[in-house]
């Protein structure tokens, strides 16, 4: 009975993406640690009332928010969903968090800054974001420093996971088995960062109980353009002898992107 009432209660929204899986896959690894998983069908971080109503009954101590509008193209047309979610929902996640005393961790992005620093951005630099996505994000962020003491606000870069999600490294690998010839900007630079390595991160936050609130930058540290990062994508799985890369940065996407994404 002891043991049960040192358990660590976490509650994981957005627990079908690939960070949310991540964590699925390391919670056998904390035995002192009992999650509680729920995708945005169990439970939609928009609907203020259902949130409030599984905080109410969850007895939490932590709660990690990997749920996010992510398609970075499509909330230039679909403002008003990217600020519902990443604004909005993470303001009823907050508010929920002060009232039951939980610690919010919640998941951020480069896409916060605009991109025109020299180096590497850190905590203390002012977001000040160029595309839809990134203002909801940030708006987000605010949101939690308003409301909170008690946040760790994880800001990262180009996630990927190797099975899970749709990503970059898995775009790669498909196109590239299929024989397409790969046309890829180095434009831009930033650090891609293995979603089960943030994961990791994320446990040591909570094991860490003397950490410092507030934000936090979390990379695999290693930076690169998109067309290096496909580089190393096919070189990794034995496909740079059979398959044609080239550098293009003819291609624009739909969202203005910061061409320095590099998170210090």
């Amino acid at each position: 009975m002891e043991g049960s009432q040192n358990l660590k209660r976490i509650l994981v929204t957005g627990a079908s993406g690939q960070l949310g899986l991540s964590l699925q896959e390391l919670a056998s690894e904390y035995p002192g640690m009992e999650f509680v998983f729920k995708n945005s069908t169990e439970l939609n971080i928009t609907d203020k009332d259902k949130v409030n109503k599984i905080f109410s009954t969850g007895g939490f101590h932590y709660c990690i928010n990997c749920a996010a509008y992510t398609k970075v193209d499509e909330a230039e047309k679909s403002s008003e969903m990217a600020f519902k979610v990443n604004a909005e929902g993470v303001k009823n996640l907050a508010l929920a968090c002060k009232l039951k005393n939980v610690t919010f961790i919640h998941i951020s992005t480069d896409y916060v800054f605009d991109g025109e620093k020299g180096s590497p951005y850190t905590v203390d630099d002012h977001p000040n974001p160029i595309n839809v996505y990134g203002k909801s994000k940030w708006e987000g962020e605010k949101y939690i420093q308003e409301i909170l003491d008690k946040y760790f606000i994880v800001r990262t870069s180009w996630l990927y996971h190797k099975i899970y999600g749709n990503n970059f490294y898995k775009t790669i690998l498909k196109k590239a088995k299929k024989g397409e010839v790969l046309r890829i900007t180095d434009e831009q630079i930033g650090c891609p960062t293995n979603a089960a390595n943030l994961a990791k991160f994320i446990m040591e936050l909570i094991l860490t109980e003397n950490h410092e609130y507030g934000i936090n930058h979390f990379t695999d540290g290693q930076v690169m353009s998109w067309y290096g990062f496909a580089q190393n994508i096919l070189k990794e799985n034995d496909l740079n002898n059979t398959t044609i890369i080239v550098k293009d940065n003819n291609y624009r996407s739909f969202a203005k992107r910061p061409q320095n994404s590099i998170l210090n």
